[in-house]
Protein backbone atom coordinates (compact mmCIF):
# COMPACT_ATOMS: atom_id res chain seq x y z
CA UNK A 1 0.00 0.00 0.00
CA UNK A 2 2.77 2.47 0.89
CA UNK A 3 4.63 1.71 -2.53
CA UNK A 4 1.27 2.15 -4.38
CA UNK A 5 0.83 5.41 -2.31
CA UNK A 6 4.17 6.92 -3.27
CA UNK A 7 4.12 5.57 -6.93
CA UNK A 8 0.99 8.02 -7.27
CA UNK A 9 2.64 10.29 -5.35
CA UNK A 10 5.02 10.96 -7.64
CA UNK A 11 3.34 10.40 -10.75
CA UNK A 12 1.39 13.64 -9.22
CA UNK A 13 4.11 15.60 -9.01
CA UNK A 14 5.31 14.85 -12.35
CA UNK A 15 2.85 15.29 -14.05
CA UNK A 16 1.65 18.79 -12.15
CA UNK A 17 5.31 20.22 -13.13
CA UNK A 18 4.54 18.93 -16.30
CA UNK A 19 1.28 20.95 -16.52
CA UNK A 20 2.46 23.64 -15.22
CA UNK A 21 5.49 24.15 -17.34
CA UNK A 22 3.06 23.62 -20.36
CA UNK A 23 1.08 26.41 -19.22
CA UNK A 24 4.38 29.01 -18.85
CA UNK A 25 5.04 28.02 -21.87
CA UNK A 26 2.02 28.40 -23.98
CA UNK A 27 1.15 31.48 -21.94
CA UNK A 28 2.90 34.08 -24.19
CA UNK A 29 0.82 32.23 -27.48
CA UNK A 30 -2.85 32.89 -25.35
CA UNK A 31 -1.56 36.37 -24.52
CA UNK A 32 -0.81 36.93 -28.40
CA UNK A 33 -3.91 35.56 -29.23
CA UNK A 34 -6.17 36.93 -27.39
CA UNK A 35 -4.95 40.72 -27.44
CA UNK A 36 -5.44 40.36 -30.98
CA UNK A 37 -8.81 40.78 -30.08
CA UNK A 38 -9.11 43.14 -27.37
CA UNK A 39 -9.82 46.85 -27.29
CA UNK A 40 -7.51 49.82 -25.84
CA UNK A 41 -8.89 49.50 -22.00
CA UNK A 42 -8.69 45.76 -22.24
CA UNK A 43 -5.12 46.19 -22.85
CA UNK A 44 -4.36 48.65 -20.61
CA UNK A 45 -6.20 46.92 -17.96
CA UNK A 46 -4.90 43.28 -18.12
CA UNK A 47 -8.25 41.16 -19.27
CA UNK A 48 -7.41 38.36 -19.58
CA UNK A 49 -10.61 35.63 -20.31
CA UNK A 50 -12.66 36.08 -23.34
CA UNK A 51 -16.04 36.67 -22.13
CA UNK A 52 -15.85 36.63 -18.73
CA UNK A 53 -12.79 39.83 -18.57
CA UNK A 54 -13.43 41.41 -21.82
CA UNK A 55 -15.75 41.24 -25.09
CA UNK A 56 -13.79 40.29 -28.05
CA UNK A 57 -13.71 42.41 -30.69
CA UNK A 58 -11.67 42.42 -33.99
CA UNK A 59 -9.71 45.61 -33.19
CA UNK A 60 -6.55 44.21 -34.48
CA UNK A 61 -7.41 42.55 -37.14
CA UNK A 62 -9.13 45.54 -38.56
CA UNK A 63 -6.02 47.59 -37.94
CA UNK A 64 -4.95 44.87 -40.74
CA UNK A 65 -7.30 44.36 -43.03
CA UNK A 66 -7.88 41.13 -42.01
CA UNK A 67 -11.81 41.41 -40.12
CA UNK A 68 -14.77 40.10 -41.46
CA UNK A 69 -15.94 43.77 -42.36
CA UNK A 70 -12.69 44.30 -43.88
CA UNK A 71 -11.16 41.65 -45.68
CA UNK A 72 -13.18 41.89 -49.10
CA UNK A 73 -12.62 45.60 -48.83
CA UNK A 74 -9.62 47.13 -50.26
CA UNK A 75 -7.05 47.75 -47.75
CA UNK A 76 -3.73 49.48 -48.41
CA UNK A 77 -2.33 48.00 -44.85
CA UNK A 78 -3.57 44.33 -45.93
CA UNK A 79 -1.36 44.46 -48.91
CA UNK A 80 1.88 45.35 -47.32
CA UNK A 81 1.07 42.52 -44.59
CA UNK A 82 0.74 40.27 -47.64
CA UNK A 83 4.03 41.67 -49.42
CA UNK A 84 5.80 40.95 -46.22
CA UNK A 85 4.08 37.54 -45.11
CA UNK A 86 5.17 36.55 -48.82
CA UNK A 87 8.66 37.70 -48.11
CA UNK A 88 8.87 35.71 -45.13
CA UNK A 89 7.30 32.54 -46.57
CA UNK A 90 10.12 32.86 -49.44
CA UNK A 91 13.52 33.63 -47.73
CA UNK A 92 12.63 31.38 -44.61
CA UNK A 93 11.61 27.88 -47.06
CA UNK A 94 13.92 28.83 -50.30
CA UNK A 95 16.90 29.28 -47.26
CA UNK A 96 16.12 26.70 -45.44
CA UNK A 97 15.74 24.00 -48.29
CA UNK A 98 19.45 25.48 -49.55
CA UNK A 99 20.64 24.87 -46.07
CA UNK A 100 19.00 21.12 -45.53
CA UNK A 101 20.86 19.73 -49.23
CA UNK A 102 24.31 21.69 -48.79
CA UNK A 103 24.09 20.99 -45.16
CA UNK A 104 23.22 17.07 -45.73
CA UNK A 105 25.91 17.01 -48.71
CA UNK A 106 29.00 18.10 -46.19
CA UNK A 107 27.58 16.34 -43.10
CA UNK A 108 27.86 12.86 -45.12
CA UNK A 109 31.19 13.97 -46.60
CA UNK A 110 32.55 14.74 -42.58
CA UNK A 111 30.63 11.20 -41.68
CA UNK A 112 32.17 8.98 -43.91
CA UNK A 113 35.63 9.94 -45.53
CA UNK A 114 38.47 11.64 -43.85
CA UNK A 115 39.70 14.98 -44.84
CA UNK A 116 42.60 16.93 -44.55
CA UNK A 117 42.97 20.49 -44.64
CA UNK A 118 46.89 22.12 -43.36
CA UNK A 119 46.63 21.06 -40.07
CA UNK A 120 42.38 20.53 -39.44
CA UNK A 121 41.00 17.16 -39.60
CA UNK A 122 37.22 16.19 -39.65
CA UNK A 123 36.69 17.01 -36.06
CA UNK A 124 38.25 20.34 -36.44
CA UNK A 125 36.56 21.13 -39.46
CA UNK A 126 33.02 20.68 -37.88
CA UNK A 127 33.83 22.65 -34.64
CA UNK A 128 34.77 25.48 -37.35
CA UNK A 129 31.64 25.43 -38.81
CA UNK A 130 29.93 25.06 -34.91
CA UNK A 131 31.90 27.94 -34.04
CA UNK A 132 30.64 30.06 -36.79
CA UNK A 133 27.41 30.58 -34.48
CA UNK A 134 29.62 32.26 -31.65
CA UNK A 135 29.81 35.47 -33.71
CA UNK A 136 27.33 37.81 -32.79
CA UNK A 137 25.46 39.25 -35.50
CA UNK A 138 26.28 42.95 -34.83
CA UNK A 139 29.84 41.63 -35.41
CA UNK A 140 28.88 40.75 -39.53
CA UNK A 141 26.60 43.65 -39.26
CA UNK A 142 29.33 46.02 -41.04
CA UNK A 143 31.15 44.22 -43.61
CA UNK A 144 27.49 41.90 -44.81
CA UNK A 145 26.54 45.81 -45.42
CA UNK A 146 29.39 46.74 -46.98
CA UNK A 147 29.69 43.55 -49.25
CA UNK A 148 25.47 43.54 -50.40
CA UNK A 149 25.82 47.37 -51.35
CA UNK A 150 28.52 46.58 -53.63
CA UNK A 151 27.08 43.31 -55.12
CA UNK A 152 23.45 45.28 -55.31
CA UNK A 153 21.87 43.08 -53.00
CA UNK A 154 20.42 45.09 -50.63
CA UNK A 155 16.67 44.64 -50.17
CA UNK A 156 16.83 41.50 -52.35
CA UNK A 157 15.32 38.24 -51.24
CA UNK A 158 18.33 36.83 -52.77
CA UNK A 159 20.35 38.47 -50.88
CA UNK A 160 18.46 37.19 -47.37
CA UNK A 161 18.05 33.94 -48.73
CA UNK A 162 21.79 33.56 -49.51
CA UNK A 163 22.60 35.14 -45.70
CA UNK A 164 19.54 32.81 -43.50
CA UNK A 165 21.42 29.86 -45.73
CA UNK A 166 24.89 31.02 -44.67
CA UNK A 167 23.63 31.86 -40.56
CA UNK A 168 21.55 28.21 -40.55
CA UNK A 169 23.86 25.70 -42.21
CA UNK A 170 26.45 25.20 -39.81
CA UNK A 171 23.14 23.97 -37.21
CA UNK A 172 22.27 21.66 -40.28
CA UNK A 173 25.49 20.20 -40.62
CA UNK A 174 26.18 19.37 -36.94
CA UNK A 175 22.43 17.72 -37.02
CA UNK A 176 22.75 15.67 -40.06
CA UNK A 177 26.62 14.71 -39.08
CA UNK A 178 24.96 12.97 -36.01
CA UNK A 179 22.53 11.54 -38.16
CA UNK A 180 24.52 9.73 -40.93
CA UNK A 181 27.07 8.74 -38.06
CA UNK A 182 24.36 6.63 -36.38
CA UNK A 183 23.99 4.84 -40.03
CA UNK A 184 25.62 1.85 -40.24
CA UNK A 185 28.39 1.67 -43.11
CA UNK A 186 27.88 -1.68 -44.10
CA UNK A 187 24.22 -0.37 -45.55
CA UNK A 188 26.18 1.36 -47.89
CA UNK A 189 28.87 -1.26 -48.37
CA UNK A 190 26.14 -4.05 -49.21
CA UNK A 191 24.53 -1.30 -51.86
CA UNK A 192 27.85 -0.58 -53.60
CA UNK A 193 28.51 -4.61 -53.87
CA UNK A 194 25.40 -4.81 -55.55
CA UNK A 195 26.51 -1.96 -58.06
CA UNK A 196 25.49 1.12 -57.11
CA UNK A 197 27.55 4.45 -57.10
CA UNK A 198 28.08 6.02 -54.29
CA UNK A 199 25.79 9.04 -55.09
CA UNK A 200 23.02 6.11 -56.11
CA UNK A 201 23.54 4.38 -52.50
CA UNK A 202 23.32 7.64 -50.76
CA UNK A 203 19.67 8.43 -52.49
CA UNK A 204 18.79 5.47 -52.41
CA UNK A 205 19.66 3.62 -48.81
CA UNK A 206 20.72 6.58 -46.77
CA UNK A 207 18.47 9.62 -47.48
CA UNK A 208 15.31 7.66 -46.63
CA UNK A 209 17.27 6.56 -43.41
CA UNK A 210 18.17 10.16 -42.46
CA UNK A 211 14.87 11.43 -43.47
CA UNK A 212 13.62 12.45 -39.79
CA UNK A 213 16.84 14.37 -38.97
CA UNK A 214 16.46 16.36 -42.15
CA UNK A 215 12.80 17.24 -41.59
CA UNK A 216 13.88 18.45 -38.52
CA UNK A 217 16.83 20.32 -39.09
CA UNK A 218 14.43 21.73 -41.39
CA UNK A 219 11.97 22.79 -39.31
CA UNK A 220 14.52 24.01 -36.98
CA UNK A 221 15.90 26.55 -39.78
CA UNK A 222 12.41 27.67 -40.73
CA UNK A 223 12.03 28.64 -37.16
CA UNK A 224 15.39 30.70 -36.94
CA UNK A 225 14.94 32.22 -40.40
CA UNK A 226 11.05 32.77 -40.18
CA UNK A 227 11.77 34.61 -36.51
CA UNK A 228 15.05 36.83 -37.30
CA UNK A 229 14.54 40.42 -37.28
CA UNK A 230 18.73 41.88 -37.34
CA UNK A 231 19.34 41.34 -40.72
CA UNK A 232 15.95 41.59 -42.07
CA UNK A 233 16.08 45.53 -40.70
CA UNK A 234 19.38 45.90 -41.25
CA UNK A 235 19.67 45.33 -44.99
CA UNK A 236 16.36 45.63 -46.59
CA UNK A 237 13.96 48.77 -46.67
CA UNK A 238 10.92 48.15 -48.60
CA UNK A 239 10.98 45.62 -51.39
CA UNK A 240 12.34 42.73 -49.10
CA UNK A 241 11.17 43.20 -45.51
CA UNK A 242 9.87 40.25 -43.50
CA UNK A 243 6.82 40.24 -40.95
CA UNK A 244 9.60 40.72 -37.78
CA UNK A 245 10.39 44.59 -39.00
CA UNK A 246 6.89 44.71 -39.51
CA UNK A 247 5.94 43.42 -36.61
CA UNK A 248 8.34 45.77 -34.70
CA UNK A 249 7.15 49.00 -36.40
CA UNK A 250 4.11 49.19 -34.99
CA UNK A 251 4.71 52.13 -32.25
CA UNK A 252 3.62 55.53 -33.03
CA UNK A 253 3.45 58.87 -31.18
CA UNK A 254 1.06 57.36 -28.92
CA UNK A 255 3.02 54.15 -27.96
CA UNK A 256 2.70 50.90 -29.29
CA UNK A 257 -0.42 49.32 -31.00
CA UNK A 258 -0.50 46.16 -28.93
CA UNK A 259 -3.85 45.26 -30.90
CA UNK A 260 -2.00 45.49 -34.02
CA UNK A 261 1.29 43.66 -32.85
CA UNK A 262 -0.51 40.78 -31.58
CA UNK A 263 -2.49 40.40 -34.41
CA UNK A 264 0.70 40.62 -36.61
CA UNK A 265 2.26 38.23 -34.20
CA UNK A 266 -0.50 35.73 -34.29
CA UNK A 267 -0.34 35.86 -38.15
CA UNK A 268 3.28 34.81 -38.33
CA UNK A 269 2.85 32.12 -35.81
CA UNK A 270 0.20 30.13 -37.03
CA UNK A 271 2.12 28.99 -40.54
CA UNK A 272 5.10 27.62 -38.12
CA UNK A 273 2.76 25.91 -35.82
CA UNK A 274 0.77 24.38 -38.78
CA UNK A 275 3.64 23.35 -40.47
CA UNK A 276 5.09 21.74 -37.36
CA UNK A 277 2.24 19.80 -37.31
CA UNK A 278 2.18 18.37 -40.44
CA UNK A 279 5.95 17.70 -40.84
CA UNK A 280 5.70 15.96 -36.89
CA UNK A 281 3.99 12.89 -38.84
CA UNK A 282 6.94 12.88 -41.39
CA UNK A 283 9.06 12.68 -39.35
CA UNK A 284 7.36 9.87 -36.98
CA UNK A 285 6.82 7.81 -39.95
CA UNK A 286 10.85 8.27 -40.80
CA UNK A 287 11.83 7.26 -37.97
CA UNK A 288 9.81 4.22 -37.97
CA UNK A 289 10.86 3.40 -41.36
CA UNK A 290 14.37 3.82 -40.49
CA UNK A 291 13.65 1.27 -37.43
CA UNK A 292 12.68 -0.86 -39.79
CA UNK A 293 15.32 -0.89 -42.36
Amino acid sequence: MAHRVRWFSGRVLVYGILIFWTIVCLFPIYWTITTSFKLAPNVMQGHMVPFFDFEPAWRGWKSLGLSPDTIFAESTVREEFMKRFTNSVVTAVCSSALAVILGSCAAYGLSRFRYRFGFMRNSDISFFFLSQLILPPVVLALPFLVLYKELALLDTRIGLILLYTLTVLPIVIWIMRDQFGSIPVELEEAALVDGLSIWGAFTTIILPIALPGMVAAFILSLVLTWNEYFFAALLTSTDAKTLPVMVASQTGSQGINWWAMAALSTAAILPLIVIGIVLERYIIKGMASGAVK
